[in-house]
């Protein structure tokens, strides 16, 4: 191998004569290339006629392929420097590179235009200098072979035809078509000059030769050699047509073509006054306005009362209070009382009737009444064989007739589920980095992640992933379930989709260590790993690297992997300087029926444990960050594994809670009697009982449970239960057996006077949650059934078995038997005085008086009733040349300009773009066999015939006939380099984007788009928001074609819509399921209150308080309002309940005179029951979930709850009394006229008695008890 460097220029400027001509075989510098690299001889002669079949070959090439119209002068008038193995060799040459450019006229004819000017143009000489020959024995004669040259054009010429080319885009990926043609640039970085260098450079596997471009600006003469004129032709616009009839190009590819489309919108701007928040001073405002209605509310009150003291005080009389002291009463007259405080004191009075008979019989029947109840409760349970929990996240959080759900159920019908994706993020904080100087890219800074020993080690990783399946009875590895685009039917382990930065060296070992040494522009220097590397990071889509490597940048599965799929954490497309690698493993994704679906998870189950593995491996120099398909669900799962034990202890913090507070400790030595373990374990089992009778009822009926009801339903019946037994036992313990009385008789005396606010709080509740039950959030609506049935068993057991247990605990009592040791019995005697306990006394005493004094990629898919065949049709989808301005695809691109609003980021590609460059001639892919049976028929081979003629406009669109004929050889041609486009037809991008029915029509298809990097909910929301915009937009555009159904519908898809489409609506859902908890809670307090529309109204405001308060305080302690949250927040309603229900009711029968002495008398003997009951119950089990590991927990159990919990406790504690004391509602005056009765009918018996003779006298304690019944 010879070869000659030619630096002297010869005078050889003549017109019309040539610098070489005709081949002279293989240029036998090269290696294995994509095409042959044949080159010319070195010849200075005249340029040669063209005639005969030479000028029909040139014909050919110059019309038909539209390469160079310029040089055609007619048949017996064009001269050439090109002969036809030449002109052959010159169109297979530039097919690969031209038929990406195809899709613009101009483009591709610039691009020819300039190849053909240095090969074949008459006055070659003048054009072009000969730098290297090489003596090459070719036919068997010895010949100088030209192996690389100089070209001089004109920098104006390649600037114009670079400009032309430069937005050309290729639809199946959504770039730019240079960004395969500028080497280690890519698009981004690519200029006139380095879009030519990369033609003219041998190693990229295309060029034949090196030819140096040299390109110079007018007038420049200082590096042009003697006698040689720079080409300076015209390059054609892109918004040109072209000389041989070329359409314009389209918008997409042509930034001159568009239209002139008006901006959306901006984003409106906050409301601002004075230049701070507006809402804030709207707020402050407000507040300021409340404050200054209330002082002259209190002002106007006063002036009232004052005028009224004089005229009441003659209406006041002296009597005793239940301590004995005188106290001035009002006297009642039957006239004054209302119809209103009749209907309040009858229903009233009807409840604690009926509740006082129904709990004096179950007190007599303990033992039986438990053993029913315990049947009941086992026949309802026993439906939990059946129980089917819920962990699928689109089955919880989406309903199945959302719009979102419906267009996912159409598209994974039509298109199979989205695949699953599973990734490793790895990391490797710490390590130095390098700066690499390279041979051919100069200095390039290398993290120290982007290290060879750390790739080999991903790689490593990579082909660790395999694992036994017994579902297979076999070794199942990655190809059994992988996502292979190339190779569905029958995979292997290379077909499989894996993206990660060693498919760039095919995943090959030898590949990443392999190095050669190569010599350029006379220095010559090691090339390794680091020079593919940077050169693939640039041109992924390289069939051949630049270096003599010679290594291809495509995946070993056929399809290229673009960088940020490979890498992240860097800056400005600087990929070698990345701080992370990313591996992903796609896998096919089945309905959860299909056996292969277990197997899927199966393989994710396995991936987990050897990334956790190898994570652990003290020889890994990763820090991991890792996820599978199967992590959100895993997730859900685990937040209950992991965290049992945390709900478990918090429910035995309770239980204890419960003991100890339940009991009385009159004594230390009764202190085993008065205990209440068995009572406080009995509450907590009929609270258990009613979860589980709950649940066993909807798992007979077929309505599925879920991980969240499991943690929820219990917390929140334990609340509502644990007040209940609360405000009975303590009534029950303040309360002294009558003379005479059965211990049965005082149970149901009780139980008379508390059930009733038992029963308006479980109702309420109860009423809440079924119809909290309407929503159509999946998770909500099972929650609110499920917690509904559960609320309505725990008050019926309370009232049955919890009375009964009560029953069977007094008869202890009463024995002086020890609780746990009942053979043990103890001589001290219970004292026969109310037990307060020690919360009463102290809220009596001190806390009420004290505070009355304070004031992904996305989907664009297509429904059945479009017609794709009609050239109009077409039209409306396509973005090449002769396709609608305002079609599908162009309209996406449009949105991708303003990504910041439209959140997208990448146009969608087009399977009718690339149908239509597919059938075109220029691309050598649709050929047709001409001998032998298959005559006609598609062939995967170089055969003559095309399936289409060039059309003269660069305008192609198919017949009907050829469209149906064509489109599945083009959904099943598997790429390769027969067909110039590569890895962007066919087989692996569209086979599974077109569906059609038997008859051949389209019912479905897809266009993939990309958003931009998503991160909050937010943003996925606003995404979705404008994604669904921009699809309606396209719908009503779409249905203006002709042959389009008035049904028809494009709609965005994307994988995280089902989750995020909550957002859309979850504030109007939010307000309906909250309302419908509150309306019940009000209508039932009216009516059990006896039509006391200002108690329900009061009870309402409160508990529309603590909701509203609970949202700001989720937004100051960042809790996002999602499903999760909306469950808590009807659950906060249902403790509301809880919280004020009980205060309204004592207040209201309160017969104090003022309305500041009744608040503190609710406050002391309903307060301390519901602080024990509720405060006290729910805190200390929800401060111990401030120990679980889950976010979910922290979140929405421990931050929530105790949110919920702490404003409760200060609007039922601190704000309900106050409100009550200024806007409660008066004394009921019927009570006081039965009480007024009941007083003076007892001091007649008393009087009778007296003149009878002295007798035990009971009145003061009957006189409490009376006043007690009365005011409960």
């Amino acid at each position: 191998s010879h070869f000659l460097y030619l630096n002297l220029w010869r005078p050889l400027n003549h017109h019309c004569y040539c610098a070489f001509y005709e081949e002279c075989g293989r240029n036998p510098l090269l290696g294995p290339t994509l095409i042959p690299p044949i080159v010319p001889c070195l010849n200075y002669s005249k340029a040669r006629p063209v005639t005969g079949d030479h000028y029909k070959k040139l014909k050919q090439v110059l019309f038909l392929l539209q390469v160079c119209p310029i040089l055609d002068r007619g048949e017996n008038n064009t001269y050439a420097c090109c002969s036809i193995k030449q002109l052959t060799s010159l169109e297979t040459s530039l097919t690969l590179s031209k038929v990406v450019l195809i899709r613009c006229p101009s483009c591709a004819e610039n691009f020819a235009h300039l190849h053909c000017i240095t090969t074949c143009s008459p006055n070659q000489s003048q054009t072009v200098k000969v730098t290297k020959v090489m003596n090459v024995t070719y036919l068997g004669r010895e010949k100088e072979a030209v192996v690389g040259y100089q070209a001089f054009i004109n920098a104006s010429f390649a600037e114009g035809a670079f400009q032309s080319c430069k937005n050309v885009r290729i639809p199946a990926t959504g770039g730019f078509a240079v960004g395969t043609m500028c080497g280690r640039y890519g698009a981004k970085l690519c200029t006139a000059q380095r879009w030519y260098d990369f033609q003219g450079d041998s190693s990229n596997g295309l060029a034949p030769l090196d030819i140096d471009f040299r390109l110079l600006k007018e007038g420049d003469t200082t590096v042009l050699p003697e006698g040689v004129i720079p080409y300076s032709g015209t390059a054609l616009k892109c918004n040109e047509t072209t000389p041989s009839g070329g359409q314009v190009c389209s918008c997409q590819d042509c930034q001159e073509s568009c239209p002139i489309v008006p901006p959306p919108p901006p984003p409106s701007d906050p409301l601002r006054l004075f230049g701070v928040d507006g809402f804030f001073i709207i707020s402050v405002i407000l507040f300021c306005l409340l404050v200054l209605a209330f002082l002259v509310f209190l002002i106007v009150s006063f002036m009232l009362r004052s005028k009224q003291r004089k005229s009441e005080e003659k209406h006041k009389t002296k009597c005793k209070d239940q301590n004995s002291n005188d106290v001035t009463q009002q006297v009642i007259y039957p006239s004054e009382v209302t119809c209103t405080d009749r209907i309040s004191l009858a229903a009233h009075s009807f409840l604690s009737l009926l509740f006082q008979r129904w709990g004096t019989f179950i007190a007599s029947y303990p033992l039986t009444v438990i053993l029913v109840a315990t049947a009941i409760v086992v026949a309802f349970s026993v439906g939990l064989k059946s129980i089917e929990l819920t962990t699928d996240p689109v089955e919880l959080w989406s309903a199945p007739s959302s719009r979102a759900r419906k267009e996912k159920d159409f598209h994974d019908t039509y298109f199979d589920p989205f695949f699953r994706t599973n990734q490793v993020i790895l990391t490797a904080p710490g390590r130095q980095g390098h700066i690499y100087n390279s041979l051919l890219f100069g200095q390039q800074n290398f993290s120290g992640l982007v290290s060879k020993d750390l790739v080999i080690q991903l790689l490593e990783l990579q082909k660790r992933i395999q694992f036994w399946s017994d579902d297979l009875n076999s070794t199942a590895s990655l190809k059994d379930v992988c996502f292979a685009p190339l190779n569905p039917s029958n995979p292997s382990l290379t077909d499989c989709a894996v993206n990660s930065l060693p498919q760039y060296f095919q995943n090959s070992l030898d590949n990443i260590n392999a190095k050669v040494n190569m010599t350029e522009l006379g220095v010559t220097k090691e090339v390794d790993w680091r020079d593919h590397l940077i050169y693939c990071l640039s041109s992924p889509l390289s069939f051949k690297d630049i270096t003599d490597l010679g290594m291809s940048c495509m995946a070993d599965y056929g399809a290229p992997v673009f960088p940020f799929l490979a890498v992240g954490g860097y800056e400005n497309d600087d990929y070698t300087n990345a701080e992370a690698f990313i591996l992903t493993f796609s896998l096919n994704n089945y309905a959860r029926d299909n056996p292969k679906f277990k197997v899927a998870m199966q393989w994710e189950k396995e991936f987990l444990r050897i990334v956790q593995e190898y994570q652990k491996d003290p020889a890994c120099n990763f820090t991991f960050a890792y996820m599978a398909e199967r992590s959100l669900e895993d997730e859900i799962n685990r937040t209950t594994a992991e965290d049992i034990p945390i709900f478990m202890i918090s429910y035995a913090v309770i239980f204890v809670y419960i003991a100890v507070a339940l009991g009385e400790y009159s004594s230390w030595k009764r202190i085993l009697v008065d205990s209440k373990v068995l009572v406080g374990l009995g509450g907590i089992l009929v609270v258990g009982c009613s979860v589980l009778a709950s649940m066993g009822f909807y798992s007979w009926i077929g309505i599925p449970s879920s991980l969240v009801i499991l943690q929820v339903v219990p917390f929140l019946v334990l609340a509502v239960g644990a007040d209940n037994i609360f405000i009975f036992v303590l009534e029950y313990q303040r309360d002294v057996r009558r003379p005479g009385e059965k211990r049965e008789e005082q149970i149901g005396r009780v139980l008379g006077n508390v059930a009733p606010s038992m029963l308006l709080c479980s109702l309420s509740e109860s009423v809440c949650f079924f119809l909290g039950a309407l929503s159509t959030m999946p998770a909500v609506r099972t929650f609110a059934l499920y917690a509904a049935l559960a609320v309505v068993m725990d008050f019926v057991l309370q009232m049955t078995a919890f009375v009964a247990l009560l029953s069977l605990d007094a008869r202890r009592q009463d024995s002086n038997r020890c609780e746990l040791l009942c053979c043990v019995t103890v001589s001290t005697q219970r004292p026969n005085k109310p037990n307060e306990g020690f919360l009463r006394p102290l809220m009596r005493k001190y806390y009420a008086p004290v505070l009355l004094n304070f004031g992904v990629p996305v989907y664009f898919v297509t429904r059945k009733g479009y017609n794709f065949t009609s050239v109009e049709g077409m039209n409306g989808v396509c973005s090449s040349v002769g396709c609608d301005q305002f079609s599908l695809t162009q309209k996406i691109q449009y949105a991708t300009d303003y990504p910041d609003r439209s959140y997208l980021a990448i146009p969608a590609n087009s399977w009718v773009d690339d149908f239509i460059d597919w059938l075109n001639p220029g691309s050598k892919c649709c050929r047709l066999y001409t001998i032998g049976p298959n005559t006609g028929k598609f062939s995967v081979w170089a055969c003559t015939n095309n399936c289409m003629a060039s059309p003269g406009d660069g305008v192609l669109r198919p017949s009907v006939e050829d469209f149906n004929r064509f489109l599945p050889d083009f959904l099943g041609n598997r790429p390769d380099l027969k067909c110039a486009k590569g890895c962007v037809f066919g087989l692996g991008a569209y086979d599974t984007a077109v569906v059609r029915d038997e008859s051949g029509e389209i019912i479905a298809s897809r266009f993939m788009a990309y958003h931009i990097p998503l991160t909050n909910s937010q943003e996925y929301t606003a995404a979705l928001k404008t994604a669904r915009e921009l699809a309606h937009n396209i719908t009503l555009g779409m249905r203006n074609i002709s042959g389009t159904s008035p049904d028809f519908e494009v709609f965005p898809y994307t994988v995280t819509y089902v989750y995020y489409e909550q957002y859309l609506t979850i504030v109007p859902e939010g307000l309906f399921n909250i309302s419908m908890c509150l309306l019940p809670t009000f209508l039932v307090c009216c009516l059990l209150l006896g039509l006391d529309l200002c108690s329900g109204l009061l009870n309402l405001f409160t508990i529309i308080m603590i909701v509203v308060d609970t949202v700001g305080v989720m937004t100051l302690w960042g809790i996002d309002y999602n499903a999760v949250a909306l469950i808590n927040l009807v659950t906060a309603v249902g403790i509301s309940v809880e919280f004020v229900s009980h205060m309204t009711r004592s207040f209201a029968l309160s017969t104090k005179p003022t309305h500041a002495e009744r608040a503190m008398e609710a406050t002391a003997n309903m307060g301390s029951a519901v602080f024990a009951g509720v405060a006290m119950t729910n805190l200390p089990g929800i401060l111990v979930l401030a120990l679980a590991k889950a976010q979910l927990i922290q979140m929405f159990f421990f931050r929530l709850n105790l949110v919920i919990t702490l404003l409760g406790m200060a609007h039922g504690l601190i704000f309900l009394p106050v409100l009550l004391s200024y806007f409660g509602p008066g004394v009921n005056k019927a009570v006081l006229l039965q009480l007024q009765q009941a007083k003076s009918k007892a001091s007649k018996e008393l009087e009778t008695r007296s003149n009878v003779g002295p007798t035990y006298d009971n009145m003061s304690y009957e006189d409490s008890e009376t006043k007690k019944g009365q005011r409960l």
